[in-house]
C-alpha cells in the first residue's frame, strides 16, 4: 500500500507538466476592471449639478447690476465656469470633479491618440483634449446662440423659401441626428458599459477605476468639504444680521482719522508746531471749535433750524443741501437768514446750549443706536451726554 501512493501522485505529476509548462509560457493576462456603469452616470450628474451650483451666484449677482444681465449672459457664464472647470479637471488631472467622486480616472483606449507626442499635465494627449473641450463646450455654446438668435427672430415663422427658414430646418434635422446618435451609444453604454457619451465614444475616451480592485464605495472628501463649507456659511447667514456694520464703519473711520503717524516719528519740538503736532496749537484750535449753528440765537433751536433747511433745501434744488451745509458753515452766515424755531420745552446739554427736549433726546437716542458715540453739538460741536 506505501508503495502505490508514490506511484500514483508521480504519475499524476508527470502527466500534468505539459499543462503547467503551457500555463508557465502563457503572457499572463489579467482581467480589466470596468467600472460600474451607475458611477460613471454618477459622474456626470454630479458635473452638471456642481455647474448649476457655481453658476446660480454668478446670475444673482449680475442681475443686482442690471436685471437683464443674468438671463441674456447666461450662456457666457456657462461657456466660461465649463472652460474653467474643464482646465482644472481634465487638463490638469484628467479626471472631472464628479468622476474623482466615484474614483474615477479618464483613459484613452483609441491607438490613433495614444501615440501623439505632445501630453497635456495629466497625462492625455493635448490635442485629445482641446478637439474635446470644443466638442463639449464650445459648440454647445454656439448651439444655444444660433437657436436663441433663430427664435428670437422668428426663423420657423419664416416662408419656406426663405433661408432663415431653411436654415432652422436644417437646424432641427442636425439635433434629431444628434439625438439619435445619442441614444443609440446610451443604449451601446448599458450593453457594454465603456463610452459614457457620444464625444467620449468619438474620442476614445473612458473611465476606468483608479484601483484595480473596485469596490462599491463612493470618496467623500468632497463631499465632507461641501458640507463643512454649507454649515459655515449658513452660520454667517446667521451672524451676519446681528453684526451693526454701519457702527462698525464708523468706529473704523473714528480710529483712522485719530491715528497721526507723524507723532510717533522723532521729530524735533521746533518742527512740531509746522506739522500740526503741537499741543499748544491743539488746544488752541480746540477752545476755537465752532458747529455749524455757532452764530444761531440762543432763543431759537439749532436741530430745527437744521432739519427745516435740509427740507428747504431738497425741495429747491438736488444740490442746495451742500450749499446750505456751506452758508452753514461759514462764520458770514447770519440768524436772520433762517426762519424762527422757537424753543419747545428747553433742555440744557452738557455743554451748557440749549434745545428742544424732543430734538435733542431724537439725536442722542439716534446716535446710541447708530453705535457711533455720543452725538456732538451743533454748536460748539462737544460730544452732549
Amino acid at each position: 500500500m506505501s508503495t502505490t501512493i508514490p506511484d500514483f501522485w508521480q504519475t499524476a505529476w508527470d502527466a500534468a507538466q505539459p499543462r503547467l509548462d503551457a500555463i508557465r509560457q502563457s503572457p499572463t493576462r489579467t482581467p480589466i476592471p470596468r467600472p460600474l456603469r451607475v458611477g460613471q452616470l454618477d459622474s456626470e450628474q454630479l458635473d452638471h449639478e456642481l455647474l448649476v451650483i457655481l453658476k446660480e451666484p454668478l446670475t444673482k449677482g449680475l442681475d443686482l447690476i442690471k436685471s437683464a444681465w443674468g438671463v441674456d449672459h447666461e450662456p457666457e457664464l456657462a461657456l466660461l465656469l465649463r472652460a474653467l472647470l474643464y482646465y482644472f479637471s481634465m487638463w490638469n488631472t484628467g479626471a472631472t470633479y464628479g468622476a474623482k467622486l466615484q474614483n474615477l480616472k479618464c483613459q484613452v483606449s483609441s491607438k490613433a491618440w495614444s501615440n501623439v507626442g505632445s501630453k497635456a499635465p495629466s497625462g492625455l494627449p493635448r490635442r485629445l483634449l482641446l478637439s474635446h473641450a470644443g466638442l463639449t463646450i464650445l459648440l454647445p455654446y454656439f448651439h444655444t446662440r444660433l437657436r436663441s438668435r433663430a427664435l428670437s427672430n422668428a426663423w420657423p415663422d419664416a416662408p419656406s423659401s426663405d433661408k432663415r427658414r431653411k436654415a432652422w430646418e436644417a437646424l432641427s434635422q442636425v439635433e434629431s441626428l444628434h439625438g439619435a446618435l445619442s441614444l443609440v451609444s446610451f443604449v451601446v453604454f448599458l450593453w457594454n458599459g465603456r463610452y459614457r457619451t457620444l464625444a467620449d465614444r468619438l474620442f476614445g475616451l473612458r473611465l476606468e477605476p483608479v484601483k484595480r480592485l473596485v469596490t462599491r464605495s463612493v470618496n467623500y472628501d468632497f463631499m465632507n468639504r461641501q458640507m463643512v463649507w454649507h454649515a459655515f456659511t449658513e452660520f454667517l447667514l446667521f451672524l451676519l444680521p446681528l453684526v451693526d456694520t454701519k457702527a462698525l464703519k464708523r468706529r473704523l473711520l473714528q480710529a483712522s482719522a485719530n491715528i497721526q503717524p507723524l507723532s510717533y516719528l522723532p521729530i524735533p519740538s521746533y518742527f512740531r508746531p509746522m506739522l500740526g503736532l503741537s499741543k499748544e496749537k491743539a488746544s488752541t484750535v480746540e477752545r476755537q471749535r465752532r458747529g455749524p449753528y455757532w452764530s444761531l440765537s440762543t432763543s431759537e433751536c439749532a436741530i430745527c433750524a437744521e432739519e427745516a433747511a435740509t427740507t428747504v433745501a431738497h425741495m429747491i434744488a438736488p444740490d442746495a443741501s451742500e450749499r446750505s451745509q456751506e452758508l452753514a458753515a461759514s462764520e458770514k452766515w447770519m440768524p436772520e437768514a433762517a426762519p424762527t424755531h422757537p424753543l419747545n420745552t428747553p433742555y440744557i446739554t452738557s455743554c451748557g446750549h440749549v434745545y428742544c427736549y424732543v430734538c435733542v433726546a431724537d439725536k442722542i437716542l439716534r446716535a446710541a443706536d447708530d453705535g457711533g458715540g455720543l452725538w456732538e453739538c451743533l454748536r460748539c460741536t462737544a460730544p452732549v451726554l
